[in-house]
């Protein structure tokens, strides 16, 4: 696994679905210079834990919005996929009313950068190329700054599901820090008191992030 910490997030250029339309060239370069991303992963439409998860982010999507925090989703399904999926009601399994991004990764060319696609290529006994495992996201998330840098990244396997509020949680601690430089000690949640920085770790790696 890759750790993508401290480095920039991969870039990447495909069709995602946004507000009921096709984009071509969606990139998170839109948000350079202007927003934080949470950029998640998840292995595939039309499944209910990723129906929850996806739910569960629009719920809160105000609350992204008001830290300046992008929300994009990404699986490896078409664009068609998608789009049919964000056409279906609720009571009937959909994401309808969903209203951030989701990219279509067919290629899987995105999830390979990210190191968040399961199996991988081997040969067989005939020396033919054949894919070993199921070739979907596993389901990552990374925190991206406003300089492109992932700051914090998480990946479960299929069967767990992640938690909205520790992201937004890593959201506040994040910000809290580039606005104050103070550092969030266990559990931390904002509000409560932080840990002043000095010439620990966190100053090193500021230092030595790619810019």
């Amino acid at each position: 696994m890759a750790v993508l910490v401290g480095k920039r997030a991969p870039s990447f250029k495909a069709i995602a679905v946004l507000g009921g339309e096709f984009e071509p060239d969606f990139s998170l370069d839109r948000y350079l210079g202007k927003k934080h991303v949470i950029f998640y992963f998840y292995p595939a439409d039309f499944t209910s834990l990723c129906l929850t998860e996806i739910l569960a982010f629009q719920e809160r999507l105000a609350d992204f919005e008001a830290k300046g925090v992008a929300i994009v989703g990404c699986s490896t399904d078409t664009h068609f996929s998608h789009y049919t999926w964000l056409q279906t009601p609720r009571e009937q399994g959909g994401i309808q009313g969903v209203t951030y991004p989701l990219v279509a990764d067919t290629t899987k060319t995105i999830a390979a950068n990210y190191d968040v696609l399961g199996g991988h290529y081997d040969y067989n006994d005939a020396g033919e190329m054949t894919f070993i495992g199921s070739p979907l996201s596993y389901r990552g998330l990374f925190l991206i700054d406003k300089d492109g840098i992932v700051r914090h990244q998480v990946v479960n396997d299929g069967p767990l599901g992640r938690s909205v509020n520790e992201a937004l949680r890593l959201v506040d601690a994040l910000q809290h820090y580039e606005q104050h430089g103070e550092e969030s000690p266990a559990d931390w949640e904002a509000g409560k008191n932080a840990l002043r920085s000095t010439s620990s770790a966190s100053n090193y790696l500021d230092k030595h992030t790619a810019r």
